[in-house]
């Protein structure tokens, strides 16, 4: 596996200072191809193992790639029992975006000046005539399958042809669109500690007294 300098690839299991537990992200950086989804669907099914109860963090800053490799991540955030959050960071786009909107229900999210791109699944052959033919019903076959995922994710209820239409040209989302189409369920602007928070808001309202 090419993982040297410069890959775009990264798991990071830091320990956080407030409360001493792990947090467990994985961030795919980059595109998607067979090494990049080797590599996270073996780090998605170690955190399983290490603990199926506690919830995986993936960020995601990538322009797309393989069908098949994309497929393999998805399948494999959707069969461990570990639920997948999903955090667009930078662009999420063809399989990126697939990616995105297939984390857990209400874990979804994407930084305010994240760019979400959908579209339809592209390809080429060249051979026989038949050769072409079997391979043109085959991307017509991926195209329905990633468009029963979108429908299957989708916090708005849309229908098949409805998908087909948005997808059937490249489509540019800010944070705000991909919000109402339902594709995250959230846009983050800063991280912050709820605990920490309140008890800073207390000590500045005393501060503040005569």
């Amino acid at each position: 596996m090419r993982l040297g300098l410069g890959r775009q690839f990264l798991l990071s299991r830091r320990r956080l200072e407030e409360d001493g537990e792990l947090e467990r992200i994985i961030c795919l950086n980059g595109k998607v191809d067979e090494d990049i989804s080797a590599a996270v669907v073996a780090q998605l099914l170690y955190l399983e193992s290490d603990n199926p109860d506690k919830s995986i963090t993936l960020y995601i800053n990538s322009p797309g790639g393989s069908v098949t490799a994309g497929l393999a991540i998805y399948d494999t955030m959707t069969y461990i029992k570990s639920p997948v959050s999903t955090v667009c960071i930078g662009q999420a786009a063809s399989m990126g975006s697939l990616l995105l909107c297939g984390g857990q229900a209400g874990k979804r999210f994407c930084l305010p000046h994240s760019s979400i791109m959908v579209h339809q699944p592209s390809g080429g052959y060249f051979g026989q005539a038949s050769d072409i033919a079997i391979h043109a019903k085959e991307i017509l076959r991926v195209r329905s399958q990633l468009n029963g995922i979108y429908k299957r994710h989708l916090s708005r209820d849309v229908s098949l042809q409805e998908i087909e239409a948005l997808m059937e040209r490249d489509r540019f989302l800010s944070a705000e669109e991909a919000l109402q189409m339902g594709v995250v369920d959230a846009i983050l602007d800063r991280r912050v500690n709820e605990e920490k928070g309140k008890e800073k808001g207390e000590g500045e309202e005393k501060n503040e007294g005569p």
